[in-house]
């Protein structure tokens, strides 16, 4: 039985924690509160944010570090990335040096343009940058607590350490791949989520299939140019951490940030939707982060480019698509 320490009570980080205990692993969820944490473990669900799943008998939830941290094998980091910096500068100090550490959070750090296990790593100083992994896939969380089955990539610097880890996450119903390309693993989990918000625009406003499957394609591609800038390899985005979570994401109602871009499309206000949703949609901050990066970089990101002119310059989203249609025309690749 692994000793499996999660970090995070919100959808993601419930999730997990249930799946990995029904494999049969001792799973301690920390919350930063203890108010919240008597909820949890009194109610033994978590209505909030994965209602009418029961949380099995290896799952606990607390607030204490020593509890949640000390002798664990693994630690899983599934916090929203604005806060990502803040919680690891909590506890550290309760993290075995011994410890493998895996990021689930798709996002980038929108002051310092830096990936999440980037952040990891600067507030773990001394830690083996060997044992800080991520994990990514198309893997919406209402379809993994119901028990249906899904995939996901794991990636390490260390292959030895990412097999390690990828047979304790993995299971008859979550199959688990291995990567050493930790960069692009985790900007394609990150990177989707900006094209899925605006494959959500050409829902809402009924441009159809062929609109739509345009769209995703010329995402990916965009995405891709930016991983392989920032040191990613490109045959990683065609993954799952890539291709998988971008489709996965883009087509269905359960992802936050489709919906999110179908509550923009209908024309209610960013404030609004993102109330409404109740939960982080990590596209949001990640769109600032890209489009920064993108432009310090020299990376064309049209795509992004559009959605961030309707998330924060009062676009409107069918206007923001239009203006893709009547751009120079180009060659498909170069």
């Amino acid at each position: 039985m692994t000793h499996i320490g999660i970090v995070g009570t919100g959808a993601w980080a419930t999730t997990l924690g249930i799946l990995l205990a029904r494999t049969g692993h001792k799973t301690v969820l920390w919350s930063r509160t203890e108010l919240r944490a008597t909820e949890l473990m009194s109610a033994r669900v978590n209505e909030r944010s994965v209602p009418g799943v029961e949380f099995p008998d290896s799952m606990t939830v607390s607030p204490s570090l020593d509890e949640s941290f000390t002798d664990t094998d693994l630690v899983i980091v599934v916090v929203p990335s604005i806060t990502v910096r803040e919680n690891m500068k909590k506890i550290r100090k309760a993290i075995p040096s011994d410890s493998n550490v895996v990021c689930a959070t798709k996002g980038i750090e929108i002051a310092t343009g830096k990936r999440m296990s980037q952040v990891i790593g600067e507030e773990l100083p001394g830690f083996d940058s060997n044992r800080i992994g991520v994990l990514s896939g198309p893997n919406l969380a209402p379809e993994i607590a119901a028990g249906n089955v899904a995939t996901a990539t794991v990636a390490f610097p260390s292959d030895a350490i990412g097999e390690t880890v990828q047979e304790e996450l993995s299971s008859d119903v979550f199959r688990v791949y291995r990567s050493e390309d930790v960069t692009g693993v985790e900007l394609g989990g990150a990177l989707k989520n900006i094209i899925a918000i605006g494959a959500a625009f050409i829902d809402g406003a009924g441009l159809g299939a062929n609109a739509k499957a345009a769209f995703v394609t010329r995402g990916l591609h965009e995405i891709t140019r930016l991983g392989v800038a920032m040191g990613a390899r490109p045959d990683t985005f065609a993954g799952l951490s890539g291709m998988g979570d971008l489709l996965a994401t883009c087509y269905s109602n359960l992802s936050r940030n489709y919906r999110l871009g179908i509550g923009l499309a209908s024309g209610r206000d960013l404030k609004t939707v993102l109330k409404d949703l109740g939960q982080t949609a990590e596209g949001v901050p990640t769109t600032q982060a890209a489009v920064r990066l993108a432009r310090e970089l020299g990376i064309e990101m049209p795509i992004a480019n559009a959605t961030h002119s309707v998330l924060f310059e009062g676009a409107s989203p069918i206007d923001a698509v239009q203006d893709l249609m009547v751009r120079t025309l180009q060659p498909e690749v170069r």
